[in-house]
C-alpha cells in the first residue's frame, strides 16, 4: 500500500462523493508501478458491505485516475443511468466479453461528463494528455494496411474514447492517429458525430446517447463484416420516466419478449422488456416456476403500471 496522499481537488471530490453515498468511500493507492501511461483499467471499485474502496494500481497519474473513478461513482449517486448484465448466453467467456464491451461503450458516453469535470478541476494537464496517448498505443496496435482484422472492434471503442477525452484538443493528436488507424479513426469520428448530435448533460440525455452508441457501433461492425455486439438486447439500461409515464400500463411503454437467453441469476429462461421508444433492453424477468403459459404471464405483466412493475422487480429507474 502506497502512502501517497491525494491532492486538494481529488480530496474535495472524495468528500462530495461521501456526502451522497450512504456508506463510506475511500481511495487506496495499492500499487507502486509507474507505467508512464494512463488507462481506465488502472483502477477498480471494490465493494465491502456498505463501503466502497477505489483502488489505484498504477501510480503514473494517481490523482487523475482516482478522480476519474470517483466521478463515475458520483454520476451514479446523482441519478445518471447505469448498465446491468442480467442475461447470460450460457458461455462464460462470451458473457465476459459482452459485459466488457457493453461497459466500455457506456463509459465512453459517461466520459463526456467525467472528462469535462476533470478539466474544470484542472485534473487533466498537458502531461496527462501525453500519457493518455501513450495509453491508447498500449491498448491497440496500428491497423494492418488494407485489412479488417479482429482488433477493429477494440480500436473503434478506444479511438472514440480518445476523441471524447481530447475534445477541442483532438485536432492536435488526429494526424498521428490517422496515420496509424486510418479506417477505424474515420469510423470513430462518425460515431462521435452520432453521439454529439444532442448533448450528454442529463440522465435522459445520457441514456439517449448510450442507446445511440450501442446501435451505431453495431452498424459499423456490420459494415466491416464483424459480428455485432447486440447491446440493445443483451445489456439492461436504466429507464428514465416522467411522472405521467410511471402511471401508464406496461404495455404502453414496453414490448416484452421471451428471450433465447437465460436470466443470469436463476439460469431460467428470461423475459426481456424493450422500450417502445428506442428498442433498448430495460428490464429482465426470469421465467416463473411452474406451468404458467408464457402468453398469460406476459399479459399479467402488461396489465401492471410501470411504477408497480419496476418496484416489484426492485429495478432502479430515474424520474425526469
Amino acid at each position: 500500500m502506497s502512502d501517497f496522499k491525494p491532492n486538494a481537488q481529488t480530496q474535495s471530490l472524495l468528500n462530495v462523493v461521501n456526502r451522497f453515498f450512504p456508506g463510506k468511500v475511500s481511495v487506496q493507492f495499492i500499487g507502486h508501478q509507474k507505467s508512464g501511461f494512463v488507462r481506465h483499467d488502472q483502477s477498480q471499485a471494490v465493494q465491502d458491505g456498505s463501503n466502497i474502496m477505489i483502488q489505484i494500481n498504477d501510480m503514473s497519474a494517481p490523482n487523475y485516475t482516482a478522480s476519474h473513478e470517483l466521478l463515475h461513482l458520483l454520476m451514479v449517486l446523482r441519478g445518471f443511468p447505469q448498465v446491468f448484465f442480467s442475461l447470460t448466453t450460457g458461455n462464460q467467456k462470451l458473457d465476459v466479453q459482452l459485459k466488457a464491451m457493453g461497459m466500455e461503450l457506456y463509459d465512453i458516453i459517461a466520459h463526456f461528463v467525467v472528462v469535462n469535470e476533470q478539466r474544470k478541476h484542472h485534473l487533466i494537464t498537458t502531461d496527462i494528455e501525453k500519457m493518455y496517448l501513450k495509453g491508447v498505443y498500449s491498448s491497440i496496435k496500428p491497423e494492418p494496411k488494407g485489412k479488417i482484422d479482429n482488433e477493429m472492434e477494440v480500436r473503434l471503442a478506444t479511438l472514440l474514447d480518445a476523441i471524447v477525452f481530447y475534445g477541442n484538443l483532438y485536432p492536435v493528436v488526429r494526424p498521428r492517429l490517422m496515420k496509424d488507424f486510418p479506417v477505424s479513426l474515420k469510423a470513430a469520428e462518425h460515431l462521435y458525430k452520432v453521439v454529439t448530435e444532442k448533448p450528454t448533460d442529463s440522465p435522459f440525455g445520457m441514456r439517449r446517447n448510450v442507446v445511440k452508441l450501442f446501435k451505431a457501433y453495431d452498424a459499423q461492425l456490420k459494415k466491416w463484416g464483424l459480428p455485432p455486439l447486440q447491446n440493445t438486447a443483451y445489456t439492461t439500461l436504466t429507464s428514465v420516466f416522467s411522472i405521467r409515464q410511471l402511471n401508464l400500463q406496461v404495455h404502453q411503454l414496453f414490448n416484452i419478449y421471451h428471450s433465447e437467453l437465460n436470466d443470469a441469476e436463476t439460469n431460467r429462461r428470461a423475459y426481456v422488456g424493450f422500450s417502445k421508444t428506442d428498442g433498448q433492453n430495460s428490464f429482465v424477468i426470469p421465467e416463473p416456476k411452474g406451468k404458467q403459459k408464457p402468453e398469460l404471464f406476459i399479459q399479467q405483466l402488461y396489465g401492471k403500471t410501470v411504477k408497480d412493475l419496476f418496484k416489484a422487480l426492485k429495478m432502479p429507474f430515474i424520474v425526469r
